[in-house]
């Protein structure tokens, strides 16, 4: 759909986009296009898509996946959106399922596992979601989201960068991470005021531990939580001194480096090491990671 249909449709709706919801729709075919082209998705991929909105995305998606199924937390464009998708593409509706829900707090998706996450993300909340996602559907094989450009650029971020933090980290818990292209303001509307970035991702074999994903994850939230703090002393808030001392010589890591200094492997073997670690924060991201658009 181009901007003439977006804003019939929304007009048809009497729909006023909100900030808190992050809802800033896509009026341009050539984009949604790319997005679909640069996911890789071919046609028996079964697509998950987070916040199709007015269904410009779902629309393309549908062209070349054999199933979408659209996660949207409106009630009103959830209603809409199977008879956009009838008017639009009628011979792939039957491909299509929207389930009206939290994309945060969604427990399973119906239908067949899905292989593909293809979204524009809330930006508000584009982190959170994404990590929940990857860690509810370990059949998702591949991805691409657009999301708030700082954020792709924290996502897709390599150690020792200025952008290197908790996203970086746990999303490459789950997968190999690159930045996939930038995207301007006015292919939105409303146009919002932050640029925009694509995000893709390749799933990987999850590691070898006997540390669990919440353990590790307690340690990057730790280490974080005073960035400019040697992780001898961030560490401290999750285990005892002496076991953040016996755990750090275990894993060769200087008692003295910072978390932006480290990779994932280095945090496992750090909650290797840490048997009386107290998990905190587990799946959350700090504020201070996460943008606002």
């Amino acid at each position: 759909m181009g901007p003439a249909e977006v804003r019939a449709l929304a007009a048809e709706l009497d729909l006023r986009p909100t900030k808190q919801r992050g809802q800033n729709f896509v009026i341009d075919a050539n984009t949604v296009r790319r997005i679909v082209r640069d996911s890789g998705i071919v046609a028996d991929d079964v697509v998950v898509e987070i916040g199709p909105g007015l269904g410009s995305l779902t629309l393309a998606l549908l062209e070349v996946a054999g199933r979408v199924t659209a996660i949207e937390v409106d009630p009103l464009l959830a209603e809409r959106l199977p008879a956009t998708i009838a008017e639009y593409a009628p011979d792939q509706a039957a491909n299509f399922e929207v389930v009206l829900a939290d994309a945060l707090r969604i427990a399973a998706v119906p239908g067949p596992p899905p292989t593909a996450l293809v979204a524009n993300l809330p930006y508000n909340i584009s982190v959170p979601v994404l990590l929940h996602m990857l860690a509810l559907l370990p059949s998702l094989q591949r991805g691409l989201v657009m999301v708030q450009a700082e954020v792709a650029d924290r996502l897709a971020a390599t150690p020792g960068s200025k952008t290197y933090g908790v996203p970086s980290l746990k999303a490459s818990w789950y997968a190999d991470v690159r930045r996939a292209g930038a995207i301007g303001r006015n292919v939105f509307w409303p146009a919002p005021n932050v640029d925009s970035g694509l995000v893709a991702w390749t799933r990987r074999e999850p590691p070898v531990t006997t540390a669990t994903r919440e353990q590790v994850f307690a340690v990057i939230d730790a280490a974080f939580a005073q960035r400019r703090k040697a992780l001898r002393g961030a560490l401290r808030a999750i285990a005892p001194a002496e076991q953040i001392d016996a755990a750090l010589a275990a894993s060769g890591v200087d008692p003295m480096a910072r978390g932006e200094q480290l990779r994932i492997a280095e945090f496992i073997r750090i909650a290797e090491g840490l048997p009386d670690l107290r998990p905190t924060r587990n799946e959350q991201v700090p504020a201070d990671q996460v943008s606002d658009a």
